[in-house]
This record gives structure tokens, C-alpha cells and sequence, in this order.
């Protein structure tokens, strides 16, 4: 059922149809994460014909697993769980499922939004084309896409895109209503657009009023949605394809998924690959399995090994504030998150609470769904990161 009766009846009253420009607010996102095809436009990422990935079980029961939280109390999982707004959640150790559970509604088929983890599936597409020759990282950027000689992207590397760290001007003020990617979800379809607006009719187009740098190309990391896109339109300008398409053909139908998964598209069906990933619970674990056995899904190479090895332990000398207060010894590499440089850790993470954890050190993947009434909370990320070493001292002893 639906959180205080949202989107129930027949007809649904007024006062609980989620509004077309707040549905990602809460409390809406507590129904909109889990029916995105009902609200917006998508595409299907088709999970191809073949067989499931049959996830073995070892199930443990880790609801009463105690652990401390940031502010010194004790938790125990399974109430926090409930208490951090969390829709599903999968813990994987030693590529077997041990812990499952489900809240507010979700269920083993709900294709749930996922927000910025789409960039980190998204290049896996990238790291498949790298291993091909397809892409070389220090290319430039207008090597693929010349269009853009006249933006901020024109003296750019694709390995600068790949890891956030060109110089481009871009707020991400995500409670601005006027900050860049409040522009992006203007054009992404996210938001109506204004009456006499003259903001681009999509996110091609968008990307192309990107023209000021404010620094040198490489100088540090600064998280800038829209360069997952401008890395998209150079996949599907190298694969010929729509991304929705590149991503099932070299994705999503090697990793034995149990479901097809979808994109937002914008007007002119580009899928929004910076924030409109859609998938089941399930299937986010196989992707981060896949990640965790070394781009490897039930005995079929997805990924190359190489570049998930390239992937870890870069660019932690340009992390810094406001991103080493969830994660102080974190970096950013290649569309991931890493934890830190004594550590093999990959993170997938997204507005709202949502993460993929990819742990090969604690032979350990656990995926976190959830619908936060915050896009950004430090210390509810700080409070993840402590269930999940409480999770993997239990498992591992």
C-alpha cells in the first residue's frame, strides 16, 4: 500500500494525485520512486532472452544486528531500516543473497528509480566500449562529439568527463530553482516547463549553452550531472545506438537480469542517463555482483577486468569539501565513488538515499533503495556506512 494514501482510490481523490512538478518531493517520492512509468515518459532496457541469473541463498536474519549511530545511540538494522525511509534492501556475501527485505509497497518486480546511480551503470557501457578500442579516455571530448567546440567541453578530455573533473561551470544546486540542474529537469521532461520559457527543448540541446570554464580541466573534482550526458551522447555517437539500447545489448542482457529496466526520456527520446535509471532490487544486485566478481555475471564477461582495476584508487588528491564529509577518505573515479585508498570500493549512489556497495575486500554487495525526504543527508550517509561495517564484521567474522 501506498504512505498515507497516495495514489489510492478509484478515482483518486485530488489531494493525493502527486503533483506534476514536486513528485520527487516528499512525501510523493514515497509512492513516484516505485511508478516512475506512470508519471514520465520511458524507454525499455530490455533484459534479452536469456536465462536468469539464479542468485543462490543463505539467509540470515539480520534484523536485531545492532550498530552505533553518528550521533552515539544504537540502532538496530532492522529499525533502521524503517526509520531511514528505505524501500528494499539486499545484502549479497560471497555471491549469495543472506539478507532481503521489502517496505512501503515495493516488492521483488518494482522497477525502482534509482537517480544518480544511472551514471555509474551508465559507464559500464563505457568501459565495455574502452576495452574494445572504442573509446580511448585521453582523447578530447570533440574527438566524438565536434559539435561541442564551442562549449566548455572544447579542451576536455573524455577521462576528465568519465571522472567529474573538467572545469565546466555548472551548479548542481538541486533546491534552486534556477541552478543548472534545475535547467536539466526542465529539459529531461522532470518538470513542466515554464510558460515563455526559452530554455532548450532537450538535454542535447542544453548541453550545447554550457560555454564558461571556471578552472583548468583536471584541477579537481566537482560533481557536474550533466557530464554524464555529454558522456552518453558519446556512446551512443560511438555505438550507433540509443542508450537504452547500447545498455541492454551490452549490459543488462549479459547479467542474467530478472527483469527488463527502463529510462526517462526527454522530447526528443534521449534517455536521461545522469539521473533516470529504472530497475528491480534484485537486478541492481546482480549489476553490482557482476562489478564485484570482476566484470564477470555467472561465468559471462561483461566488463573488462582492466577497467574496473583503472576504476579503483584514483583520484582521491581531488576530493575534498563538501564530499569528505560523508566520506573523508573518498575519491571519484570513472562514474564511481570510492571509499577510500585502502580500500577496493565502489559506490553507486544517488539522491535520496539510493546505493549500490560494491565490497571485494568483504566479499560483500548490498544494494539500499529508498525514498529520503532530503536529497543529500550527511549523516544519514554516515549512518549507511555504519551499518554496512557492522553488516560485514557479522558476516565475515
Amino acid at each position: 500500500m501506498s504512505p498515507s494514501g497516495i495514489m489510492q482510490g478509484s478515482p483518486v481523490p485530488k489531494s493525493m494525485r502527486v503533483p506534476r512538478d514536486t513528485w520527487d518531493s516528499p512525501p510523493w517520492n514515497r509512492w513516484s520512486f516505485q511508478h516512475i512509468r506512470e508519471i514520465l515518459p520511458t524507454t525499455e532496457v530490455w533484459r534479452g532472452s536469456g536465462p536468469v541469473w539464479e542468485l543462490p541463498r543463505a539467509d540470515a536474519d539480520l534484523d536485531k544486528l545492532p550498530f552505533v549511530l553518528t550521533d552515539g545511540s544504537e540502532a538496530t538494522l532492522g529499525k533502521w531500516l524503517v526509520d531511514d525511509f528505505t524501500d528494499g534492501i539486499i545484502v549479497l556475501h560471497q555471491g549469495a543473497v543472506v539478507y532481503e527485505r521489502y517496505f512501503n509497497g515495493m516488492n521483488e518486480r518494482t522497477l525502482h528509480l534509482s537517480q544518480s546511480v544511472a551514471k555509474s551503470v551508465t559507464a559500464s557501457v563505457a568501459g565495455v566500449f574502452a576495452g574494445r578500442g572504442l573509446l580511448d579516455h585521453q582523447a578530447p571530448v570533440v574527438t566524438y562529439l565536434p559539435e561541442l567546440e564551442h562549449t566548455a567541453w572544447r579542451d576536455a578530455k573524455l577521462q576528465h568527463v568519465l571522472d567529474m573533473t573538467t572545469g565546466v561551470r555548472f551548479d548542481e544546486e538541486y533546491t534552486s530553482p534556477t541552478s543548472d540542474i534545475a535547467k536539466v529537469d526542465i529539459c529531461s521532461g522532470w518538470r513542466s516547463r515554464p510558460v515563455d520559457s526559452d530554455l532548450p527543448e532537450t538535454i542535447w540541446e542544453l548541453i550545447q549553452t554550457f560555454t564558461e570554464k571556471e578552472e583548468e580541466h583536471g584541477a579537481r573534482f566537482l560533481y557536474r550531472s550533466i557530464e554524464t550526458d555529454v558522456l552518453a551522447h558519446v556512446l551512443e555517437r560511438v555505438g550507433g545506438l540509443p542508450l537504452a539500447e547500447l545498455l541492454s545489448r551490452e549490459v543488462w542482457s549479459k547479467i542474467g537480469a530478472e527483469e527488463s529496466a527502463c529510462f526517462t526520456v526527454d522530447a526528443g527520446g534521449y534517455a536521461l542517463a545522469d539521473g533516470g535509471f529504472n530497475a528491480c532490487l534484485r537486478d541492481y544486485a546482480r549489476f553490482g555482483q557482476m562489478l564485484h566478481d570482476g566484470g564477470v555475471a555467472n561465468g559471462v564477461r561483461v566488463v573488462p577486468s582492466e577497467w574496473i582495476a583503472r576504476t579503483l584508487g584514483r583520484n582521491h588528491d581531488k576530493f575534498a569539501a563538501p564530499y569528505t564529509d560523508s566520506l573523508p577518505e573518498g575519491g571519484y573515479s570513472n562514474q564511481f565513488w570510492l571509499e577510500s585508498p585502502s580500500r577496493r570500493t565502489m559506490m553507486a549512489r544517488g539522491v535520496f538515499g539510493q546505493l549500490i556497495y560494491v565490497a571485494p575486500d568483504d566479499n560483500m554487495v548490498v544494494v539500499k533503495l529508498s525514498s529520503w525526504p532530503e536529497f543529500l543527508s550527511t549523516e544519514r550517509s554516515r549512518n549507511a556506512y555504519s551499518a554496512l561495517r557492522a553488516i560485514s564484521a557479522c558476516l565475515n567474522g
